[in-house]
This record gives C-alpha cells, structure tokens and sequence, in this order.
C-alpha cells in the first residue's frame, strides 16, 4: 500500500493510505460496446457508447483509502458536539479495519435532527478524515427516480444515475455519498427514487450494482452512506433496518457557543482578512450567536466581520450581526 496524502494538515490526523480496487470489470464493458457497434441505430446510443468508451479509457481501478492508523479525533468532536455517537461509530469502523489488509467499511448510518443543526457539516467532515471524496444527493429537490439508479437507455434523455457517475467518474472506490433529506424523496415519481437503495445498502448486494442506464455491474459495496432526515415517519421500514440511526440533537447553549467559537476561528484563519479581525470573539456576539442553528451561524458572521471591517473595527461587536442574531432593526425602506 502507498501513501495518499489526502487530509488537510490542519486536522492533524495520520496520512491515508490506499490500494487499488476494481469498480467495474472491462471485459463486461468491452462486450456491450461490441453489440453497440454490430448493432443498428448507432446514432441512438452515441450517448451509451460515450459512457463504455470512458469507462474503458480511464480502466475500473479506483482508490481505497483509509486512515493510517485510528486518528486523533479529538477536534472534530470539539466541532461536532452534538454528533458524538455518531463520531464514535466512525472510531469503532475504523479501528477495525486497522492493522488489516481490509478496506474501511462503515455501517450506513441515518442521521436524524431538526434542519440547520450541521448533518451534512458532519458528512463534508468525515470524508476529510476519511480521505475520500464527497457527494451530495439532495432528495429534497431532486423528484426523478432515476437519480440513484439511473434511467433506460431506451428512454430520451436518459442518463446514469449518481452513483455510477461517482464511482465511475470519480477518483475512489469508498466515497462518502450523502443521501441528504431522505424524507423528503417524492412519492410522486414514476418509479421510487429510493428503490435502489435496497440493495446499495446491503454489502452483498452492493457488489454488484447493475445501473439501468449502462447495465454494467458495478461494484458499490466500499460506499460510505450517510442519509439524513427531519422525520424518520416517511421512511421505509426496509431502508430504515439497514442503517444505524442516530439522533441528533439541537447542540445545548454550551454546545453552541463552542461551535460558534470555533467557526469563528475557522473563518478568520480561512481568510487573508482574517488578520485584520481580534483573534477572539466578543462574549456578547458568542452569545447571539450561540441562538441560532449552525447553518445560519456561518451566515451571520460573514456579516458581522463585513460589517466591522466597514467600520474600520477589529473586533466584531453585537450589532454588526444580522438582525436575527442583534435584535437590531433591518435598515431598508419605512413602511
């Protein structure tokens, strides 16, 4: 195995390390590019045969990385407070897949909170700690069935769906694919957008995912699933039972100040800028922002430090934050 260096230095973690795996087999593809071009109406498959002929040109070996050794964590539940159990789901995967010839396999897991409380926060970190690539699904607003498991080539405008775009397309065999807002999958489609997962969530079954576009079989089982949902009612009861489900709660004001404290640092230290601003916030902005969810968090600080900067201040002071966060009236036209 060689080294991969993939994480960014700041989490102070081991460097990855990583093997090739093979997603796919070329014979498989190299035969159904054959019956395309014996067969007649080519110019209805150029789409098709775009896709084998790419998957032959980049070869099916892909990374598969994993932590050297089990790494200190210990920033990002500083970051992630409200997220322990999950975290500590992640340590146990990892420590059993070191000191072995074995891939890294985590248990698909559902978390499961009000909106705003940093789920997909939590998903963008983990691949970073993981050193491994991340894409987001968002169900929500996504209402075609196809998005998973792609649609038939028989069909105008057909295409493959994402996971065989992330694997085939991708750089690893083991991304982390964040299923975001699974509750809010439609009903209405035409077929069930959620239908694939029954066998992608499954190891055995995964290895052998057959997208509906390219009808390759394509191995899925290193996959990295993280679902994330409001309300667990909407959700199957077969797709529930193949994942461990955390509950995540609001973070307590303790919490949230930690998580504002360190955002603040983070953005500051992201940003040339940054050393024009008081390396610590005031306690009085820690607590206005210690209210809000940590999705509006981010928001409001990039208004504060911009609204301090225009004062030619360094420190950002309780009414530079947005008026959700001050109390402060909006500045705009008199009713």
């Amino acid at each position: 195995m060689t080294a991969h260096s993939l994480v960014p230095q700041t989490l102070h973690l081991n460097l990855p390390v990583a093997r090739m795996h093979k997603v796919f087999h070329p014979g498989d593809v190299e035969r159904k590019l054959a019956r395309l071009q014996d067969g007649a109406g080519q110019r209805e498959h150029e789409g098709l045969r775009s896709v084998y002929e790419r998957m032959l040109e980049r070869g099916p070996e892909r990374f598969q990385v994993k932590p050297r050794g089990v790494p200190d964590m210990g920033a990002l539940y500083e970051q992630l407070p409200n997220f322990t159990e999950a975290l500590d789901d992640v340590r146990r995967h990892v420590a059993l897949a070191q000191d072995s010839s074995d891939g890294l396999e985590v248990t698909p897991m559902l978390l499961l909170g009000p909106p705003g409380i940093g789920k997909t926060h939590f998903a963008r970190q983990l691949a970073e700690l993981l050193g491994t690539g991340m894409n987001l699904l968002p169900m929500g607003s996504m209402t075609a069935g196809w998005l998973l498991s792609g649609s038939s080539a028989q069909w105008k405008g057909a295409r493959p769906g994402k996971v065989f775009e992330a694997l085939v397309e991708g750089e690893y065999a083991n991304p982390v694919l964040v299923v975001d807002e699974i509750d809010k999958a439609s009903s209405e489609a035409q077929y069930d957008p959620l239908g694939a997962l029954y066998s992608l969530l499954e190891h055995d079954t995964a290895q052998a995912f057959t997208d509906e576009f390219a009808e390759v079989p394509i191995d899925a089982s290193q996959v990295i699933w993280i679902t994330t949902a409001n309300d667990e009612r909407s959700i199957p009861d077969p797709i529930l039972n193949r994942m461990n489900v955390f509950e995540v709660q609001a973070p307590s004001p303790a919490q949230a100040r930690t998580i504002a404290r360190n955002l603040y640092a983070q953005i500051r230290a992201d940003h040339d800028w940054g050393r024009l601003l008081e390396p610590e916030p005031l306690d009085d902005v820690l607590d206005l922002l210690a209210a809000l969810p940590p999705r509006e968090m981010r928001r409001a600080l990039m208004t504060g430090f911009g609204n301090a900067r225009l004062a030619q201040r360094s420190a950002v002071q309780p009414e530079d934050l947005p008026r959700a966060a001050s109390g402060k009236a909006r500045i705009g036209f008199v009713q």
